[in-house]
């Protein structure tokens, strides 16, 4: 069957499943199987968005499955309905980015309300994601990264590194954003935060000079004396630091900053970019101490 006979049959499914809705609110059959019907338009709405996403109607197929949702939640299935609202929520995506988050807030409730906290941070995610890509509402991404954060973390009792380092892909993201904000403080507590988190941990120690740089150049953006007396003390936390290039790159660009030598402070970052690309955010926070500097020229890096 093609898209059109597919979406044609979804919307007959879609009729019968609310005369199935309708007759269970009857009198007599609200004594005789009215959970019957509404357990058989369940169904046929889950069957009416599948083929709804067959044929691409994406906001029809999010309707249906948010039908569906509302039916489990009726008959007091909440795993059901939690499932059908995300299902909702992933056909949204695709059409209505706002409703999909409408549906994604209605499925973390349910999970909430269950316990069921690392489900819900993973879709929180999944909005935040939403908010970067389509909606382009940094704050409000920053505020479910937090929020899953903070249900990663609750659980890290359970299974320590796995959540661990949820909670940390989180946390990194909300820097990076706070940071591209100008909430440099927000940024440089959260660097540090998780750099100290990790600098113990055999398997992932390796990154902890990434977050530690990190941190520095927010302090360097803020002011060249605090980011001298943060690297001396990541030094000192971590000597592993001091033999980075990232450690070795902030000690020259202290030097050219403080001697206000544009020319040396962009040699340093070209050799350091040589080896190790920089990415749009070290590339902006660069830029921003670079401005510091007086008679600094074109605005350029390289």
């Amino acid at each position: 069957m093609d898209s059109a006979g597919k979406e044609r049959e979804a919307v007959q499914l879609m009729a019968e499943a609310e005369k199935r809705v309708r007759g269970s609110h009857s009198f007599l059959r609200g004594l005789f199987g009215g959970n019957t019907r509404l357990e058989e338009a369940c169904e046929m709405y889950t069957r009416a968005a599948n083929m709804f996403k067959i044929a691409k109607n994406w906001s029809a197929a999010g309707n249906a499955f948010c039908q569906a949702a509302k039916l489990h939640m009726q008959l007091q299935s909440k795993h059901d309905s939690a499932t059908s609202f995300v299902d909702a929520g992933n056909a949204y995506k695709k059409a209505d980015p706002q409703e999909a988050i409408n549906c994604l807030n209605a499925a973390i409730d349910i999970y909430t309300d269950m316990g069921r906290f690392t489900i819900a941070a993973k879709h929180h995610i999944t909005i935040a994601e939403i908010y970067e890509a389509e909606l382009v509402d940094i704050e409000k991404a920053i505020a479910h990264y937090e929020q899953a954060a903070d249900y990663y973390k609750g659980e890290e009792s359970n299974r320590q590194v796995v959540f661990a380092t949820s909670a940390n892909k989180c946390l990194l993201k909300v820097a990076a954003y706070a940071a591209q904000l100008e909430q440099y403080q927000k940024a440089i507590e959260i660097y540090e935060q998780v750099g100290t988190s990790t600098m113990d941990n055999p398997l992932l120690k390796y990154s902890a000079k990434e977050y530690f740089f990190k941190a520095a150049l927010c302090h360097f953006i803020v002011d060249e004396l605090n980011a001298k007396l943060a690297l001396e003390k990541y030094e000192e936390m971590f000597p592993a630091f001091t033999d980075s290039r990232e450690c070795k790159l902030l000690k020259k660009l202290l030097e050219a900053h403080e001697e206000q030598n544009c020319e040396a402070y962009t040699e340093a970052v070209k050799e350091f970019d040589s080896i190790s690309r920089l990415d749009q955010w070290l590339t902006t926070m660069l830029l921003r101490i670079k401005k510091s500097i007086q008679g600094e020229g074109d605005g350029d890096l390289k």
